[in-house]
């Protein structure tokens, strides 16, 4: 588990901070690296709110349910993720999306994780507290604000 103190997006103002810096990327945005797109990184986002939020994640391999301990410390540790880091299939996003219609869908859900401030269940981490799922996204969502360097 993490040992500093993180950002809490339950936070009016690390929420607004945090939006306005996605509010930076835009259609011709090109990443630092990896292949996604803008547009698929938007959808790729939303993907992984919503499972912090509850959403199962379908068809995940029995080996990965093995490590979740591991994999569970690995997203709350301090540690950024490194470029072009595995992730679940679920997650992968390698179709052409509009860009105007799934910045709008993440900024909704987005909206809707930080309206739910209760702990959750997680198809592979299993229960998440509030502050856990603050840093699960915080996190995640950095490392792609990093790879479009905002």
């Amino acid at each position: 588990m993490a040992t500093t103190k993180h950002p809490n997006l339950f936070d009016p103002q690390v929420y607004q901070d945090f939006k306005a810096r996605f509010q930076r990327i835009k259609a011709d945005s090109r990443p630092l690296w990896g292949t996604m797109n803008a547009a698929q990184m938007f959808a790729h986002c939303t993907e992984v709110q919503e499972a912090c939020n509850g959403k199962a994640l379908k068809n995940t391999p029995f080996f990965l349910k093995l490590f979740k301990g591991f994999i569970k410390k690995s997203v709350l540790n301090d540690k950024p993720y490194p470029k072009s880091s595995p992730t679940h299939q679920q997650y992968v996003i390698n179709s052409q999306k509009d860009f105007d219609a799934e910045k709008e869908r993440f900024l909704a859900s987005l909206d809707a994780f930080v309206r739910h401030t209760g702990s959750t269940e997680h198809t592979l981490f299993g229960k998440l507290s509030p502050s856990e799922r603050s840093w699960a996204i915080y996190k995640h969502h950095s490392h792609h604000l990093e790879q479009f360097g905002v």
